[in-house]
């Protein structure tokens, strides 16, 4: 009975701890997300799935050294599927109709040329600059998620911003 006992109070406890973690990195994850793809909906969905993967691994997450960096990696990495999944969708609905549509997407404030300027960055270096400056993680944490150098990490940030300081719907901001 005892083990029983001991048993429900841990398992209590990783449920506090779970909920804790998902209330404190939800907001910090649809930010990213917002920002590396352009579109909050979406974010908003891509951050609910990189939880619920964090909650079905949570045994595992919990006892990494940093498990908001690991859900974050696994936000970018879902954005990059959803992108290259829309991708494929477009080359094949253009092979089936040629005839491409086009959609013209207001451009009223900064925040919105901000976004399409990160948005138009190459994927590495988009992904440096969210993650390190966006999401406020350490150039350690972003080397160890991109999978790359703390050198290379540097280098993709810097070139990051300079691109985004030559552009010319951003030049106000400085």
């Amino acid at each position: 009975m005892e083990t029983i006992a001991i048993e429900r109070e841990r398992s209590l406890a990783e449920s506090s701890e779970l909920a804790d973690f998902c209330e404190r990195e939800y907001p910090r994850l649809v930010g990213t997300l917002a920002l590396y793809c352009g579109n909050r909906d979406l974010a908003q969905e891509l951050a609910q799935e990189s939880l619920a993967r964090a909650c079905a691994r949570w045994a595992r997450v919990r006892r990494m050294d940093a498990p908001g960096a690991w859900v974050h990696r696994v936000g970018i990495n879902l954005a990059n599927s959803h992108y290259r999944r829309r991708a494929l969708e477009r080359r094949v609905a253009a092979k089936l109709d040629p005839t491409p549509e086009l959609v013209e997407l207001p451009d009223s404030d900064t925040g919105v040329a901000l976004r399409r300027a990160v948005a138009g960055l190459p994927k590495r270096q988009r992904a440096a600059l969210v993650l390190r400056y966006f999401s406020d993680l350490s150039i350690h944490e972003v080397a160890d998620l991109m999978g790359s150098s703390e050198g290379n990490v540097k280098r993709l940030t810097h070139e990051a911003i300079a691109s985004l300081r030559k552009n010319p719907a951003l030049r106000d901001l400085e």
